[in-house]
């Protein structure tokens, strides 16, 4: 597998940084250089899938035990025993799973925006199936092949400036408002945007729809496709919980924690993360967490990485 890796720092600790969906390493522009400039050499990579890096067509290749050995080898090609792991959205479901399917490989973890609650009782998709129906939902959407790459594909642009906005950001009517899957796709469902957010420019939006126009969204969408292949390839991760220093971070209204306050979040991942250092949840923000508020959750970052033994790489400088 050949990746593109977005690299800064020579030496000190690897901290990588996996990105979610639909994103790119550029998703860590705000944070690649604050870790680096702290001590740390920083690698973050295009996801499997993703921009420069390679985009196999088979859904198979992109289940959790495939892309947590890429990880793995990222921590390989770098000559490290281990590596301290951050994750956005998808790179979070990403870097979740890979320190329990891998323990020794990993110092530490920083998870954003999808918390973790441990392996369900049954695949997630059953649930998904029960509560939608034949109703839309992007997850379920997802799973129907080539069917939302196609529309994807075709409006990047149109995706993209829908999805990468705060959660009050105007928006005109969506276009389509039937509530059956069979309506019509996801881009007429979510408003287009009235400009952009101020954590984003156009130079931003552009890099991320370029990056899309090349690479496509089928390699991306595949994560989805493995949600019940993830869950029945991984039944040795049953009860299993992650035992090295953690910090979750997300935005006060992002829709992926649904209100979940932080003393809610602290407890359920408490339950399956023996060493849960913090849970920081940032008034006001949305999903796109580290872009939206990227100072403060620097802040948060750089304050859990200087309380790690035998890490703070300021140590005796």
């Amino acid at each position: 597998m050949r990746m593109r890796l977005a690299t800064m720092g020579d030496t000190g600790p690897l901290v990588i940084m996996a990105h979610g969906w639909p994103e790119s390493w550029y998703s860590w522009r705000h944070q690649i250089q604050a870790v680096a400039n702290a001590g740390y050499r920083v690698v973050a990579p295009d996801m499997r899938g993703y921009g420069a890096t390679e985009a196999p067509a088979n859904v198979e290749d992109y289940d959790i035990v495939t892309l947590a050995a890429d990880i793995v080898g990222i921590v390989d090609a770098y000559g490290e025993d281990q590596a301290i792991l951050m994750g956005h959205d998808w790179g979070s479901i990403v870097a979740w799973n890979t320190v329990l399917l891998h323990p020794d490989r990993f110092s530490a973890l920083v998870a954003m925006s999808v918390p973790y609650s441990g392996r369900p009782a049954e695949s997630p998709l059953v649930g998904w199936r029960n509560a939608f129906g034949d109703n839309f939902y992007y997850i379920l959407y997802h799973q129907e092949p080539g069917v939302a790459e196609a529309e994807y594909d075709a409006d990047p642009h149109g995706l993209l400036s829908r999805l990468y906005l705060s959660p009050d950001s105007p928006r005109e009517a969506p276009e389509v408002t039937d509530r059956h899957r069979s309506a019509g796709g996801w881009i007429p469902r979510l408003g287009a945007a009235r400009g952009l957010p101020d954590w984003l420019t156009q130079a931003d939006l552009d890099y991320f729809v370029g990056q899309f126009e090349a690479a496509g969204f089928r390699g991306g969408v595949n994560y989805y496709r493995n949600f019940h292949r993830n869950w029945e390839i991984t039944p040795q991760l049953a009860g299993e919980k992650i035992t090295i220093p953690t910090l979750f971070i997300a935005g006060e209204n992002d829709v992926v924690i649904g209100g979940a306050s932080q003393g809610r979040l602290q407890g359920a991942m408490s339950r399956v993360v023996e060493d849960l250092r913090g849970v920081v949840v940032l008034p006001e923000a949305g999903h796109w967490i580290q872009q939206e508020l990227p100072e403060a959750t620097n802040a948060a970052v750089l304050e859990f990485l200087d309380g790690l033994e035998g890490h703070n790489s300021q140590e005796g400088q």
